[in-house]
């Protein structure tokens, strides 16, 4: 089969591969819509997870099954599914534990394009299909549903690890598709000020859409002091970290209240340390809390967040601004996410 791949930090290329073995709980699935992701920027061009050789890349995709394992109960040849970017092992110690994203070791329910060939290619493996698959459902259009595997997830992540409440004052840093959802994800927990960090017109619009009540230019003064200023020296009672650096959670820090939380989803391409403030830390007794991690995956979460798009409570294709028809467009779809161009939140490519 053929695929795009990570051929080393900094390089990627089309390489052929035999198709991926499946064993009797495992499915193989055919892409029909994939996306790419600015945590394949980091990991390629940034050698964030160390160097990866002829890795096919992709962990964003809604696909056709094409053979399931013998003990697969849910699903069959020709479904239509939804495949999350996280694949946990779910009968490992630390699935048990709660943390299924972390199955086997921190991580390891990450395994497409991290340590496992990933979606960008004519065929890909899942493991256990009837925990890790989702039916894709007949009212759901499937380019738009390719933002739930990753970026709707992700995003509402952070509102959940911050545990948003009704009436909480947030604040976003950064707006891209993942952030974009953590505004949508705090809005739907109630927050009542959403600040968003951002400054591009088309993400501040959505940031709107999606229930930011105000939008935040970093480029028009520090954000501590516009977030002090807005709320009168007080601060927010959650931060949400989708964006920024290893000094970002500083940021974050100084503008969050006493006994406020912080819910961080980035993916932190570089730098070896995050620095924390000791005085605005309360001198660490502030019980200002730090809350990082990766999305949960699978298929009841899946689930859940195709039913809000069907009852119409939230609308994923409002983050694709570029589509691409065809198989070989991945690469340039990948490049375009590298670039990144002022005008992009998403782009799809369409298989």
């Amino acid at each position: 089969m053929k695929g795009l791949a990570m051929l080393g930090i900094g390089k990627i290329g089309w390489i052929e591969k035999d198709a991926p073995k499946y064993g009797p709980l495992d499915a193989l699935v055919r892409p029909i819509v994939v996306a790419p992701c600015t945590s394949d920027v980091h990991t390629v061009w940034e050698g964030a997870i160390g160097e990866r050789t002829d890795m096919i890349l992709g962990h964003e995709s809604i696909g056709e099954v094409v053979e399931v394992g013998e003990l697969v109960k849910d699903f069959k040849k020709g479904d239509k599914v939804i495949v999350p970017a996280i694949t946990p092992d779910w009968g490992s110690i630390n699935s048990q534990r709660g943390f299924p994203m972390h199955s086997g070791e921190a991580l390891g329910g990450w395994k497409f394009s991290n340590f496992k060939d990933g979606c960008f290619a004519e065929l890909f493996h899942v493991n256990e299909a009837d925990a890790n698959l989702a039916h894709l459902p007949d009212d759901v259009d499937p380019v738009a549903a390719v933002m739930l595997t990753d970026m709707t997830t992700t995003g509402f992540h952070a509102a959940e690890l911050a545990e948003v409440k009704l009436g909480d004052t947030v604040c976003v840093i950064g707006i891209g598709p993942v952030g974009l959802n953590s505004v949508a994800g705090a809005n739907m927990m109630g927050a009542s000020h959403i600040y968003a960090v951002g400054s591009r017109p088309d993400c501040a619009r959505v940031a709107k859409e999606y229930g930011a009540t105000e939008i935040i230019n970093y480029k028009q003064g520090d954000i501590v002091d516009q977030i002090l200023s807005k709320t009168k020296g007080a601060g927010v009672d959650k931060v949400l970290i989708a964006g920024g650096n290893v000094d970002t959670f500083a940021q974050a820090i100084k503008m969050l209240k006493p006994g406020g939380a912080i819910g961080s989803v980035n993916y932190l391409g570089s730098g070896e340390f995050i620095k924390i403030p000791r005085i605005e830390w309360a001198v660490g007794m502030g019980h200002k809390r730090i809350n990082a991690g990766l999305t949960p995956g699978g298929r009841v979460r899946m689930e859940k967040l195709a039913s809000l798009v069907q009852t119409e409570k939230y609308d994923p294709s409002k983050l694709i601004t570029h589509r691409f028809e065809g198989f070989e467009k991945m690469e340039e779809a990948l490049l375009l996410m590298k670039d990144k161009p002022s005008d992009l939140i998403k782009p799809v490519v369409i298989i």
